[in-house]
């Protein structure tokens, strides 16, 4: 049997093979030079080494000394597919492979009952391969939980988002869950060599420059299929004009713009906007204006950038630079009012700002212990001479009776208590001694002790 879905996996059921997997059938001539150099056994794969030496889980699944459901967890082109492929050819397996895009409840319901029969009456294990498993809902993900749990299935899942956000709990912990990296410049660099030589790939008809190999290698930014599609672009590109390098030129004619991975929906979405607002926290601009990039490149909506700026402008740069939270909301309304991409100058000129501004986290630090405070039951009655005292009768109960106008005194500062009792001498904001707080710092213990009659 063989299952094929929306033309992504195209996985021939394999032949029992040796432990470590026996070469595949090779690929179709026409098919893409990434498919043609997809690894046969796992000898040829590249990268993952810390998830690959001698018994490694995932090295004894694939050698078929180990029999657990897995979470394959990483970015594209990082070899899941190939692992999945691989484990396809352990033993007598019976491979499936469904895509999360195209399959619901009732395929995986199909291949379950499938391989109840296989188990009772050939003694058959079946392997479930479900691609980009985080675009399944609870209710699909549910559906599995019984089958992975009696091991009916060996589920083998990959994501490229963190699956503790996009896999139900119950099914994260009945598998294992193993993150695979991005390849190294070297592992890329491998594997271009291997593609340019091999006779599956382009046979040697090619010379790839060592400027261009580079050139293919930062592009790739550690993707293997990224690495391999420019490369056959660019040999193609090279085939038609009868010559046999490839150069950098050669390489820019095919790829006028490296893809940026980036997952507006995933886990890359948070991680580059956490990278973004530490970079500008930590100070460094340059830093915050790569990953402000990245997420422009990428299609980032741009409100969302804003006002995740007039958020850092308050929570980390605060009073220490007080027009910095001006800033952010100008940026903001030019978003809003200019749009892309002449926005982007704002945006970047406000991330250069709050980058180079000093810093303090006063703010936020005195508004999130005044409420633990409040939630701590730490309230208390407004003073009596603090309440509102503009409608008849307020002052037969007190309110408004004894309060004094700062206005009324040259300092306009005077002794008077204004948080309630239990409260009293409890000091929420503390400035630092940075940029504009260093003013502050200086002048508001003055003013608690004027208004606490403290001298």
């Amino acid at each position: 049997m063989s299952t094929e879905a929306d033309g992504l996996f195209e996985l021939d059921e394999p032949e029992p093979a040796a432990a470590g997997g026996s070469p595949a059938e090779p690929a179709r001539a026409t098919a893409p030079l990434a498919v043609r150099m997809r690894p046969r056994t796992l000898d040829e794969v590249v990268g993952q080494a810390h998830l690959l030496r001698p018994g490694a889980p995932l090295r004894r699944l694939v050698e078929g000394g180990a029999a657990a459901s897995v979470l394959l967890y990483g970015p594209p082109g990082t070899g899941k597919t190939t692992i999945a492929r691989l484990l396809a050819g352990v033993g007598s397996r019976h491979f499936v492979a469904l895509s999360a895009l195209s399959s619901g409840v009732k395929e995986l319901r199909a291949v379950i009952d499938d391989a109840r029969r296989r188990r009772d009456r050939l003694d058959q294990q079946t392997v479930l391969f479900i691609d980009e498993v985080h675009r399944f809902s609870k209710t699909q993900q549910d559906a599995l939980l019984g089958a992975v749990e009696d091991r009916l299935v060996l589920l083998v899942a990959a994501t490229t988002e963190n699956p503790s956000f996009s896999v139900v709990s119950p099914l994260l912990s009945r598998s294992l869950v193993l993150q695979l990296q991005s390849l190294t410049d070297d592992d890329v660099r491998s594997l271009l060599r291997r593609a340019v030589a091999d006779p599956r790939g382009l046979g040697a008809a090619v010379e790839l420059t060592p400027d261009a190999e580079n050139a293919l290698v930062r592009l790739a930014s550690g993707d293997a299929r990224r690495a391999l599609t420019a490369l056959e672009a660019a040999a193609d590109g090279v085939a038609g004009t009868g010559a046999t390098e490839i150069d950098v030129p050669a390489v820019e004619r095919a790829v006028t713009e490296a893809t940026v991975r980036y997952d507006r929906q995933g886990d890359q979405h948070y991680d580059v906007i956490s990278a973004f607002i530490k970079s500008i926290r930590g100070s460094d601009p340059d830093a915050a204006l790569h990953y402000l990039a990245r997420m422009l490149v990428a299609g980032e909506d741009p409100r969302f950038i804003a006002r995740r700026l007039m958020v850092h402008a308050s929570e980390d740069v605060g009073l220490a630079d007080p027009t910095a939270l001006p800033a952010a909301v100008a940026a903001a309304q030019v978003v809003a009012l200019v749009g892309l991409p002449e926005c982007r100058l704002a945006l970047a000129q406000v991330t250069v700002h709050l980058a180079t501004a000093p810093k303090s986290n006063a703010v936020i630090t005195g508004i999130d212990e005044a409420m633990a405070d409040v939630r701590a039951g730490a309230t208390g009655a407004v003073p009596a001479h603090l309440r509102d005292g503009h409608y008849a009768g307020a002052q037969k109960l007190g309110n408004a009776v004894g309060y004094r106008y700062p206005h009324g005194t040259p300092e306009g500062v005077l002794e008077q208590q204004y948080p309630p009792d239990e409260l009293v001498g409890r000091d929420y904001y503390r400035p630092t001694g940075r940029g504009g707080e260093r003013v502050l710092a200086e002048r508001l213990p003055k003013l608690r002790r004027a208004v606490r009659g403290e001298g």
